[in-house]
């Protein structure tokens, strides 16, 4: 496990070593000291915004040009698209950082009572070290290892983003590094790894299986574990992409006040607190300056990142929500909190698409994740949605992303219990608004006539990475289209279910969905292969 420890810089051993973390609590502060320790070796991934994505979210509910419908098979309340009307052609994008998006088609929306008005800002992590945001984590534990761990070098078990981020972070550091991984992990992972100069052993796909390769490669090197997700180092260091959203959004909106939804309105005074009002709801009407991030959304699997982001802020008065997959009760995190009292679901066997978020979340996330004053709320959508806000990305957007990363912009897309959320949550913060008028009156103070000017949110959607092949994603996209017709021959009922069902059966057929479904001894499970 990582210790709180320091380590100097390989390049210039004579370097006074970085400070040791003020404590393993899960703090602001401490994701920004995180931040600063890793930034030498990480990308400020850029942000990247669309008029036109940004106009389909404020719609009620909308069609992509394939019109396909979308279904929430978790219960939640979803919309189905519809008939198609023209909408913004405006798709002009905006970025901070390295990357920029170019125009796509004109977006196509369903008539219907007007939605929340959101403008969204895109966290681009598939432009991160090894193409997803788990070289941050990784990263920031190996900074703070001691001298003498470091020497003794790092292990871990992971098919996916971690195994790749781990390896680079330790090949830049000059630290051994044991990466333990399924034999029926897909070879360009396999070849990704070792090519950043692990030592990759295989072994079994369940976790007892890795967990035992794991335990004899420490106790023959002495290597320390890094895990994927359930570590406070691993944690602190996905929560600094928060810190550079929120600072890239304002940067943004100074640039171009037009990408800022409270742009040219006059704001609410800042309400007082009230028992009828939650914290949350309260905090957010108190917003104050250009490019404030009014929410942000980021995908939900063990929880390591979306317990940074929510840590980094947490003081702040942006609302922090997760994204997960439906399919097969992936969506444990939602399903945990629904119990009464909430108690984490230990274990989940799905082979959703969003085969990056099949892992369940820890005693440790669960305990950030389950906190309201932290997340506001965890929310869950099916596969077609993953597939349709996929192609939305690429079409639009211009960007490559693995199906994972597409959950958080699917939730605010379809997922009507989010947009309902959002509705309550202004009309919370102006009754709110109302409520301190007339005490301010009351109490005699002379007030100008003033009218409610809440203008929207803003909102960051983190795409968390961009990791699969060009093979396993046609394969995707080409089993939407058979079930699209299949569903338009027979028009029967229950035809989008059947469509997530479909999706998978046909993916697993690719390498791309081998992973974590066979044992050593070549038995079928639906085993989660974490990070």
């Amino acid at each position: 496990m990582p210790s709180a420890g320091t380590v100097q810089d390989q390049t210039n051993p004579k370097q006074s070593p970085p400070p040791a973390p003020s404590s393993l609590l899960l703090t602001r502060k401490a994701v920004q000291e995180a931040h600063e320790l890793i930034k030498p070796f990480i990308h400020q991934t850029p942000v990247v915004t669309s008029s036109a994505l940004s106009a389909l979210a404020s719609s009620s509910s909308f069609s992509s040009s394939t019109n396909t419908p979308a279904s929430n098979t978790n219960g939640t309340s979803t919309t189905t698209p519809g008939k198609q009307r023209t909408g913004h052609s405006n798709n002009n994008a905006t970025t901070t950082g390295h990357s920029s998006a170019s125009p796509g088609p004109a977006a196509t929306a369903r008539a219907g009572p007007t939605g929340p008005k959101i403008n969204l800002f895109f966290k681009c992590e598939n432009y991160q070290k090894v193409g997803a945001f788990k070289y941050r984590g990784a990263t920031h534990a190996l900074a703070r290892l001691s001298r003498e761990e470091l020497e003794r070098g790092v292990v871990t078990h992971s098919s996916g983003n971690h195994a790749q981020a781990l390896a680079l972070a330790a090949r830049t550091r000059n630290v051994p590094a044991h990466i333990v991984m399924p034999t029926i992990s897909t070879p360009s992972k396999i070849a990704a790894t070792q090519a950043y100069g692990a030592n990759v052993i295989f072994s079994g796909s369940t976790s007892q299986e890795r967990e035992a390769v794991v335990r004899t490669v420490m106790s023959d090197t002495g290597a320390v574990l890094i895990p994927p997700y359930d570590h406070e180092h691993i944690i602190l260091g996905q929560g600094t992409m928060a810190l550079e959203l929120e600072a890239q959004v304002e940067e943004l909106c100074q640039a171009r006040p037009e990408l800022d939804v409270h742009h040219g309105a006059r704001r609410a005074p800042s309400p007082s607190s009230s028992p009828e009002t939650s914290q949350r709801a309260t905090a957010a009407a108190a917003i104050a300056g250009a490019g404030h991030l009014d929410a942000v959304i980021a995908p939900l699997g063990g929880g390591g990142m979306l317990s940074g982001i929510a840590t980094a802020l947490a003081p702040t008065s942006t609302l922090v929500f997760g994204a997960e997959p439906s399919f097969q009760g992936a969506d444990d995190g939602r399903r945990s909190l629904l119990r009464q009292p909430p108690e984490r679901i230990p274990t989940v066997s799905s082979l959703t698409i969003a085969d990056g978020l099949r892992t369940p979340l820890s005693d440790l996330t669960f305990g950030v994740v389950s906190d309201a004053d932290k997340v506001a709320g965890l929310h869950a959508v099916s596969e077609r949605q993953i597939v349709e806000a996929m192609r939305l990305c690429v079409e639009r957007l211009k960007l490559w992303i693995e199906p994972s990363a597409a959950v958080g912009l699917a939730v605010v897309l379809w997922d009507e219990e989010f947009r309902r959320g959002l509705l309550e949550r202004e009309k919370a913060m102006r009754e709110e608004w109302e409520r301190e008028r007339r005490k301010r009156k009351e109490s005699g103070e002379s007030l100008a006539p003033e009218e409610w000017a809440w203008e929207g949110w803003n909102i960051g959607v983190v795409l968390s990475g961009g990791n699969t092949t060009i093979e396993a994603v046609g394969k995707i996209f080409d089993s939407v289209k058979k079930e699209q017709e299949e569903e338009e021959e027979e028009e029967e009922e229950g035809g989008e279910e059947r469509g997530d069902h479909n999706i998978t059966r046909d993916m697993e057929e690719t390498k791309e969905r081998e992973e974590g479904v066979v044992g050593m001894n070549g038995e079928r499970v639906a085993e989660n292969v974490a990070g």
